[in-house]
């Protein structure tokens, strides 16, 4: 599209019924606009932004189908400037650079640019840099789209001169307005075709897009068209269900989903909660994820969250990660079910987790002493007449098989790191440490 090309809403409406039912359906005024109310209702931010011809450039982050790119081409109408899109995906240094430069000479004559960069994340540092003078200077007024976190994605300078909106995913219940607003919408929508649905098949679709209102409107044209095809004229359940395959779930294997149900799965486990445990690993396994990687992190829970208080969780997840090896999908999921729900359900202990942190601390914030000399082995006669291994006491010849010696470096003797908790196993360990204690002190007495 060139500088001086018509509205992009104008535009889109030119397409006519080619252009797909989400497309067709984008809202042409922020009355028709669902969602969002955080940013758009009357007196909250980006309304007063838009309402107010607010030049500031701006990133628009949220999950698909939310209405980014809506928003970008709503802001463009309301404000008559010249509407460029691009996607990060399509574009390189070169197209920025002539877009830079077209719009530098379109200022010149009056004339205002918006700049609507789909996927922005997807530009390297050095492209985002490009834009960094012409936003400054006000040439062009930016509008980035990103489904990613753009504190990790957007490089902070470019970050600095940008406002931040956040755009959350649609409830079912909005995503039913839309749905039945494209059904009797005979202009844009499916109105003309006579196409009508049952309440629950419009609910099953709403339920499936996982927020995204372009995935459930492309549902609903699939369902109609499959409809009329067969030469009926309702959508049932079972339409909108064969319509819809299966269900898209919202998750980034790179991104910030898969951190973020990671981070579920793990907490879930920690707080006991086998159910939540259960659903966030078929989450992420559904979706796609690599199921090596949920036996790593599952292998991981074991050690920092399960501990010595089930020192046998350690063995089950790893027995977990070799079924599926050998079982492969969808069989081996099972196991890493399994290993979850045990998890889940055992004693809880960090309580090793918690001394290595704090071994790491003292290695960090402490001389690194040498080996005592009663710890050194002494194969040489030099060593020997050195002292090394002189005052070594080897405890399977003492009674109770503990010596009154101390293995830590002179400046850390008598630290303690592992502190046992009262969980499961742990207790006999704690039990085991206050013996060896008592027999140390009764050494000490002698």
């Amino acid at each position: 599209m060139s500088l001086f090309d018509t509205s992009p809403i104008v535009a889109a409406g030119r397409q006519g019924r080619q252009a797909p039912l989400a497309d067709r359906m984008r809202p042409h005024t922020l009355n028709e606009y669902e969602g969002q109310e955080h940013l758009l209702a009357p007196g909250k931010p980006l309304r007063l932004a838009i309402e107010s011809d607010d030049p500031t450039s701006m990133i628009f982050w949220g999950p698909p189908g939310t209405g980014k790119t809506t928003l970008a081409k709503m802001i463009a109408h309301r404000t008559q400037a010249s509407f460029i899109e691009f996607s990060a995906v399509l574009s390189g240094i070169k197209e920025i650079k002539q877009v830079m430069a077209d719009a530098e000479k379109a200022a010149h004559l009056g004339s205002r640019t918006i700049l609507f960069v789909d996927e922005i994340h997807r530009f390297n540092k050095a492209q985002q840099d490009a834009f960094l003078p012409y936003v400054e200077r006000g040439t062009i007024r930016l509008i980035g789209a990103t489904t990613e976190n753009p504190s990790f994605e957007i490089n902070a300078a470019l970050l600095s001169r940008c406002r931040v909106y956040t755009l959350v995913a649609l409830t079912e219940e909005q995503i039913l307005i839309l749905l039945r607003r494209a059904l009797s919408d005979a202009e844009r929508g499916l109105g003309a075709m006579g196409i009508e649905a049952d309440e629950d098949a419009l609910t099953t679709i709403a339920s499936y897009s996982s927020g995204d209102a372009r995935n459930a409107l492309n549902a609903l044209e699939v369902a109609a068209r499959l409809a009329d095809g067969r030469g009926d004229h309702r959508i049932t359940k079972a339409l909108a269900s064969e319509a819809l395959q299966r269900r898209v779930l919202l998750y980034d294997k790179k991104g910030e989903q898969h951190y973020d149900i990671i981070s579920a799965l793990h907490k879930s486990v920690r707080n006991s909660d086998p159910d939540a445990a259960l659903y966030w690993l078929g989450r992420m396994l559904e979706a796609g994820e690599d199921p090596m990687y949920c036996a790593r992190r599952i292998v991981r829970m074991a050690v920092e969250d399960i501990g010595l208080a089930a020192p046998e969780a350690l063995n089950l997840c790893l027995s977990a990660k070799e079924a599926l090896h050998f079982l492969g999908q969808p069989e081996g999921d099972l196991a890493l079910a399994q290993a979850v729900v045990y998890l889940a359900l055992a004693p809880k202990s960090n309580a090793v987790y918690t001394a290595y942190g704090a071994v790491l601390g003292d290695i960090q914030a402490t001389a690194a002493e040498p080996v005592p000399l009663h710890l050194r082995n002494a194969p040489t006669k030099l060593m020997k007449e050195l002292d090394y291994g002189k005052g070594y006491q080897y405890a399977h010849d003492v009674e109770g098989r503990v010596a009154d010696m101390e293995c830590l470096p002179p400046s850390l003797a008598g630290r303690r790191y592992y502190h046992p908790t009262s969980e499961g196993r742990e207790k006999l360990l704690a039990q085991r440490m206050e013996e060896i204690a008592r027999i140390r002190q009764e050494k000490r007495r002698d």
